[in-house]
């Protein structure tokens, strides 16, 4: 008789159960409980994603860093994003009226409700901050990284390039940024500004404009935020060539002393017109720099081409443009080299991921603009990973020891040898260090204050009829 291949045996059925794990005597002897989870132990039990629902929404107020948004759900899974610096952390609270009660691995949807109370600068930091958490608990909920829900990664590590504020000392400056390579960092950026030449006699034309500024010259530092309301083209400031040559000093000087092999970028040069920015951009030619970063505002897309057509030193902008229709102009006219989005407030991860994508059709790369807490410094690097186009992530927060206590269940140190490892653990990869958090509150900060009083809408939303 032919044997009948499904009938199995008593003893097939023994060896076949001791090869899974599971011997006879455990189950009769071991308890039922242990039995499960054993059967279970593959199970996901991050969540039930389907019946996820938000619950509440709070703000720590963490000094030094960014304002860390937490997403309540009825799963007892949270979800985690931050506010960019100098944003309003109400930016993101008026935001939570209209998510209540939703499910967040809805996502884009979500994004496309709260998307309209977005603006430019850094109004766009509460819908990017929120949308941020968003995919933080949706990768929870599902148990894998937030990079996989976009597609899957095109790299294992993100490079990462070091944030240096300028010296008034050439010298001192080339060696601050000699110690950012000693730190294992592999690309740069310095920050230089009209500002450092001002007191220098035939340096600067008009430079009485700045005492017109409210603060005088302390309005006028090189720091973003701190220039006034003033756009570049009508300050009329102009620079000799006198100027022009004190300032390649710090480059010169810089460059003299880490050499050639290290790309090095430049930031925060000062307010001037079109005129200026291509003589300072030509002007660093023999440098060979990276990139000459914000030298007019970014909404002058038909003057950002007509610098960009008048140098070999390659342009970049775009830390205060929230979306990718604020980036379209910019890409569409080849305006620049290098677009630089900050997920923290051009509209999150999967929009910063669209804005690459955007870019890479029409041949421009892109990096990442950040300055807030570790929290979203992960949720750039998902982004990141993502993106073909993908250059490089700013580390704004090299010279405080604390900055990455402020969150566990990560490898540290975080960046290692100018690099940051993609996060493999669900959502973005890190939970928040409660007691450093504590510490670093704003003063009178509660941690995660109820916020009752942002539950109920207030306004009419919709946009159409």
């Amino acid at each position: 008789m032919k044997k009948n291949k499904y009938k199995t045996s008593r003893r097939d059925f023994l060896k076949k159960a001791g090869l899974g794990g599971i011997s006879l005597a455990g189950l009769t002897l071991a308890p039922i409980e242990d039995q499960l989870a054993h059967a279970t132990k593959n199970v996901n039990r991050n969540s039930n994603p389907s019946e996820l629902e938000i619950t509440d929404m709070r703000i720590a107020h963490v000094n030094d860093a960014a304002p860390i948004i937490r997403i309540y759900t009825n799963q007892g899974i949270m979800g985690h994003g931050d506010v960019r610096d100098g944003a309003d952390p109400r930016y993101a609270l008026m935001l939570k009226s209209r998510i209540l009660g939703e499910n967040p691995c809805n996502v884009e949807r979500l994004y496309k409700i709260i998307k309209q109370f977005a603006h430019h600068g850094r109004q766009g930091g509460g819908v990017s901050g929120v949308e941020m958490a968003l995919w933080d608990l949706a990768g929870k909920a599902y148990g894998v990284p937030v990079y996989q829900m976009l597609g899957g990664k095109y790299r294992d590590k993100i490079r990462v390039y070091a944030d240096t504020p300028q010296e008034s000392d050439p010298q001192i400056f080339a060696q601050r940024m000699q110690g950012r390579i000693d730190q294992g960092y592999t690309a740069l950026k310095m920050d230089i500004g009209i500002d450092l030449i001002r007191d220098i006699p035939g340096t600067v034309v008009n430079d009485e404009f700045w005492e017109d500024q409210p603060g005088g010259m302390q309005a006028w530092s090189s720091h973003h935020g701190s220039y006034g309301q003033t756009k570049h083209p009508f300050t009329r400031v102009q620079i000799t060539d006198k100027g022009i040559e004190e300032l390649m000093k710090y480059i010169e000087v810089t460059r003299d002393q880490i050499g050639y092999e290290i790309p090095l970028g430049t930031d925060h040069w000062g307010h001037f017109g079109v005129n200026e920015a291509i003589k300072i951009a030509q002007a660093t030619e023999p440098y060979t720099l990276a990139y000459v970063e914000d030298l007019i505002p970014w909404q002058y897309t038909d003057q950002w081409r007509e610098i960009t057509e008048n140098t070999t030193t390659p342009t970049l902008t775009g830390e205060d443009i929230f979306g990718l229709e604020g980036f379209k102009p910019l890409i569409d006219k080849q305006a620049v080299n290098i677009v630089h989005p900050d997920p923290n407030s051009a509209g999150g991860i999967l929009e910063t991921k669209k804005i690459g994508d955007y870019a890479a059709q029409n041949g421009i790369a892109m990096m990442h603009h950040h300055a807030a807490s570790p929290v979203s410094f992960l949720g750039c690097v998902h982004s990141a990973a993502a993106t073909e186009n993908f250059m490089w992530l700013e580390h704004h927060s090299v010279d405080d020891p604390w900055w990455e206590d402020l969150v566990t269940g990560i490898e540290k140190p975080i960046v290692q040898d100018g690099y940051v490892n993609v996060p493999e653990q669900p959502g973005i990869g890190v939970e928040l260090n409660e007691e450093m958090i504590k510490e670093h509150l704003e003063e009178d900060a509660e941690y995660f204050a109820p916020t009752p009083e942002w539950d109920e809408v207030r306004s009419w939303d919709r946009l159409w009829s």
